[in-house]
C-alpha cells in the first residue's frame, strides 16, 4: 500500500515539475525583462535538480545523486554569472584599474 502510494505521488510530482519547466520555459523566452528571464533560468535549473531527485525515488536508485550535485553546481555558477552580467554588463572584468 506504502509503496503505490509513494508510486502516484512520484509519478504526480514529476508531472507537475515537467509542467513547471515548460511553462518557465515559456518566461525565459518570452519574458519582458532580462532579470525575468534570469528567474526564470535560475528555476528551471531547481526543478531539473528536483526532476532528477524525483526520477532517483522513482527508479529508486542512488545513482542520480552526482547529476542532482552537478546540477546544483552549474546552476550555482550561472546564477552567479547572469546576476554579474545583469549588474555590470559583463561577466569577465578584463580592465583590473
Amino acid at each position: 500500500m506504502t509503496k503505490e502510494m509513494l508510486e502516484i505521488v512520484t509519478e504526480f510530482c514529476i508531472v507537475v515539475t515537467s509542467i513547471s519547466i515548460i511553462l518557465l520555459l515559456y518566461r525565459a523566452v518570452v519574458g519582458p525583462t532580462n532579470p525575468d528571464r534570469a528567474v526564470a533560468l535560475d528555476t528551471i535549473g531547481i526543478n531539473l535538480m528536483a526532476l532528477a531527485g524525483l526520477i532517483a525515488i522513482y527508479l529508486v536508485t542512488t545513482q542520480l545523486n552526482d547529476v542532482i550535485l552537478l546540477i546544483g553546481i552549474l546552476l550555482f555558477i550561472g546564477t552567479v554569472a547572469i546576476a554579474k552580467f545583469l549588474e555590470k554588463g559583463v561577466i569577465i572584468e578584463r580592465d583590473m584599474d
